[in-house]
């Protein structure tokens, strides 16, 4: 694919030898930008673990102070007797066998699932489809629950899961491009607090070993992990 006159533009901008620190990164992912429409601000964090290793399977939650500038759809499987109180706190869709129909038949067009532990046998079936896509619900991310509108009014208000992948990696969208810089840093900032605070014991030597910031189609801008460790 031809590089664009103003992807070319944006290189220039951005030192590859530089470490910026959190704040300065923020600054610059919004210069560097080169889409007419509101792109996401992701960063990636590599960690010193092997994911292999289920103690070192590196995964949570965190709430963005400032949300993440996308509304999310969430759909909330429960019984009957959950279902208003799901509705109440703003779910999309909320239901049950319906639901697990369309899943088997292919449709996963929600950004999060959020179930009951009683329908849970029935979705476990699910794991195939849901699993790949990151929408499998999981207590440890607090999308099993009995609270469902407690769980659907934190995804809507700026709740997001993140977990390592199989090379060490933990990728997370904490804003967009019109965010203003100390939103994007602050947001940024509390993601990397949340996975320093989960450091698995047996993981040795440096925990954060790399970091970086891109909004959508912007080359990647390398973070001095000092200038964000708590």
């Amino acid at each position: 694919m031809a590089i664009t006159k103003k992807r070319k533009e944006a290189q220039t901008k951005v030192d590859r030898n530089k470490l910026y620190s959190l704040k300065e990164a923020s600054s610059l992912v919004k210069e560097v930008n080169c889409t007419k429409f509101d792109s996401s601000v992701d960063l990636h964090i590599r960690l010193g673990v092997d994911p292999k290793k289920a103690d070192q399977a590196v995964r949570g939650t965190v709430t963005l102070p400032h949300g993440t500038g996308k509304t999310k759809s969430v759909l909330v499987l429960c019984n009957p007797d959950k279902e208003n109180d799901a509705k109440a706190a703003g779910a999309d869709y909320v239901g049950l066998d319906e639901f697990i129909q369309k899943i088997e038949g292919g449709w996963t067009d929600v950004d999060v699932i959020i179930a009951t532990p009683s329908v849970m046998p029935k979705i476990g079936k699910l794991g195939k489809i849901l699993g790949p896509r990151n929408l499998m619900p999981n207590p440890k991310t607090g999308t099993v629950t009995n609270d469902v509108a407690a769980a659907v009014n934190e995804v809507k208000g700026g709740k997001i899961a993140f977990k390592v992948d199989k090379a060490g990696i933990v990728h997370a969208s904490i804003g967009r491009v019109s965010f203003g810089v100390e939103k994007i840093s602050e947001n940024g900032q509390e993601l990397i607090n949340a996975i320093i605070r989960l450091k698995p014991s047996t993981a040795k030597g440096t925990y954060l070993k790399g970091l970086s910031m891109a909004s959508t189609m912007s080359p990647g801008i390398l973070i001095d992990t000092k200038s964000v460790t708590i």
